[in-house]
């Protein structure tokens, strides 16, 4: 195939390295003969070269390497689908993959128009932990129920200007308590910053999320590793456990929704275990 030549030999927008990063990344984690390959010769790394993914995608190899290097090539949607196939990535994975691309997953629904008062309001109805989380996942809305299990979600910052909203991955990370609160809170912190990197998609570079990324990444090392992974996970519901302070052991069942008419809040609820049996 013909071989379009990159526009400028720089980066003209941060989310081309990004895309290059996370493909090289996946790139490397993905084994031959997970890939359907024969595994021949000799390998300096375990994972597929980049004639291998470029073969799997229909595309030349040097396109690969222009893209890993963040260049400005034109990756259409049929392109970036074959990618997502090649490198086996999964539902959140695939749909960060568009993000970064900055183009439209044809897989993936329309967003509705929006309403935001309703979602704010609907914590209130809600008789268990509830609250609601923005793009940045700041608490933009929460129920009493909810700030007495994160202990008032304060997390003590200096210089944080009154009023600013809760945020919990500032609450996770830099709050002392969140560690002895939330039941294995490594495997969590690790799971959920990888939510965080998927719920970012092609946005890590807007003003509010990139300053907040900065913010984490300078005061927390264990945020910075985990960041660096480039692990991104759909945010999945399921069983939490809560050692309270004041009110022993508690455990509940997760399930974040997001509203029809405005996909980019979310609405998470902390609801009692289903009865055994």
């Amino acid at each position: 195939m013909s071989i379009p030549a990159p526009t400028t030999p720089t980066d003209p927008h941060p989310g081309n390295r990004l895309l290059g990063e996370f493909i090289r990344l996946h790139r490397n984690r993905l084994s031959p003969a997970a890939a359907g390959l024969p595994a021949t010769g000799r390998r300096r790394a375990p994972g597929l070269r980049r004639e291998e993914l470029a073969a799997l995608c229909g595309v030349s190899a040097t396109w690969i390497t222009w893209l890993e290097q963040g260049r400005e090539v034109a990756a259409s949607t049929k392109t970036l689908e074959r990618l997502a196939q090649a490198l086996q990535l999964t539902a959140a994975e695939r749909a960060y993959l568009f993000e970064l691309a900055r183009r439209r997953d044809p897989s993936a629904p329309v967003a509705p128009p929006k309403a935001i008062d309703a979602v704010l309001r609907s914590v209130h109805a809600i008789g268990h932990p509830a609250y609601v989380l923005n793009q940045r996942w700041d608490v933009v809305a929460g129920n009493p129920q909810a700030a007495d299990l994160f202990l008032g979600w304060q997390a003590p910052l200096e210089g944080e200007r009154a009023g600013t909203p809760p945020n919990l991955l500032r609450f996770l990370f830099f709050n002392p308590q969140a560690r002895d609160l939330i039941e294995n809170w490594s495997v969590r912190s690790q799971r959920l910053v990888a939510e965080f990197r998927a719920d970012c998609g092609g946005r890590l570079q807007a003003a509010p999320l990139r300053d907040l990324i900065d913010e984490l990444s300078a005061g927390s090392a264990e945020f910075s590793a985990l960041w660096k992974l480039n692990d991104v996970q759909e945010r999945e519901g399921g069983e939490r456990g809560f050692r309270h302070p004041r009110h022993g052991r508690l455990v509940y069942e997760q399930l974040t929704l997001r509203a029809a008419l405005h996909p980019e809040y979310k609405l998470v609820m902390l609801l009692p275990p289903a009865a055994p049996g």
